[in-house]
């Protein structure tokens, strides 16, 4: 579904990115770990055409987005949850969802989407009518997932999901990220930091540093030590 081959990417002359290959399949969970300031989130922005990889290319559902802009990488299927949730605090919790939309091909709401978003999330549909900044820290995550999700995505990148919020939340959003694992047609890129969450929902890891992949193999076969030597703080 991604493939993510020999990339490049420089802030200016500084090289944050150096030859980092990644593959996330169909229908599966694959978590990047590391520690603050290794490339995780510049790997992230460099897949939705935030960043520009100087070398390199990232393919996507058989289609070269290497040279594409942010909206054709979106509507292409790549649905994106950024760190620190990047809801907007002023508009309600609908509003928010129908800006889900605007990613999509034709940017017509789809009642059966929201509606769908609204069972997987209930809170939301109890709060739709709230202004979306007054929410708690997870209760804006999961609308941001539910953004993200709203226009039913082949690929979701979520960056930090469980940062600041509470474990009860956590344990929600575990099982959605589960449940569409187990529907078999989305693929999943989850950046994380905290281990157990990280090994409950990926199948596969890949573990950054300065910018390169230094680890990777099936969660089922983790490595304690690359814990010690990559992922202590």
């Amino acid at each position: 579904m991604l493939s993510v081959e020999n990339l490049w990417v420089y802030y200016g002359e500084s090289c944050i990115l150096r030859d980092v290959s990644i593959n996330v399949p169909s229908g599966q969970v694959v978590c990047l770990m590391g520690r603050n300031g290794v490339g995780k989130t510049t790997l992230m922005k460099t897949i939705i055409g935030a960043l520009r990889a100087r070398q390199g290319q990232i393919v996507f559902d058989d289609r070269q987005l290497t040279n594409r802009a942010p909206h054709e990488r979106a509507r292409a299927g790549i649905g994106y949850v950024p760190q620190g949730r990047g809801i907007f605090p002023y508009l309600t919790v609908f509003e928010n969802l129908l800006m889900g939309f605007e990613a999509a091909k034709n940017r017509r709401p789809d009642n059966a989407a929201l509606e769908e978003m609204y069972a997987t999330f209930p809170v939301l549909k109890e709060m739709r009518g709230r202004v979306a900044g007054t929410l708690s820290g997870g209760q804006q995550q999961q609308l941001a997932i539910a953004r993200a999700l709203v226009r039913r995505p082949k690929l979701l990148l979520l960056d930090e999901p469980t940062e600041g919020i509470q474990p009860s939340i956590m344990q929600e959003i575990e099982s959605v990220i589960l449940s569409l694992q187990q529907r078999g047609d989305m693929a999943i890129l989850l950046v994380e930091q905290f281990l157990d969450f990280a090994l409950g929902v990926a199948g596969y890891y890949y573990v950054m540093e300065t910018g390169s992949i230094v680890a990777q193999g099936s969660t089922q076969n983790f490595d304690e030590e690359v814990v010690k030597e990559y992922l202590a703080f």
